[in-house]
């Protein structure tokens, strides 16, 4: 599949992206897989696949925790350990 470069695609794309914490080509690459499933040929139907993909995502969101925030709570100290350091 050749690349598509329409600006409110990669647009759609780099949301997805941002919502998975993700890089935009494995972004571009998931709605690419779902755009063969459904053998869409045009632009518009591409973007709609995108912009689908894009309210799964959003919906989805709400419910789980990102890679960031679950980085962010795996970061968080214990109340009174704050200062507590082990050594090797």
């Amino acid at each position: 599949m050749y690349p598509i470069n329409d600006r409110q695609y990669l647009k759609i794309c780099a949301e997805i992206a941002k919502i998975m914490s993700i890089s935009l080509s494995s972004a571009k690459k998931k709605v690419e897989i779902q755009i063969a499933k459904q053998g869409s040929k045009t632009i518009e139907e591409k973007i709609q696949v995108a912009q689908d993909l894009l309210a799964i995502c959003v919906k989805d969101e709400g419910g789980k925790l990102s890679s960031s925030k679950i980085l962010d709570k795996l970061m968080e100290t214990l109340d009174g350990e704050d200062n507590f350091l082990t050594e090797d």
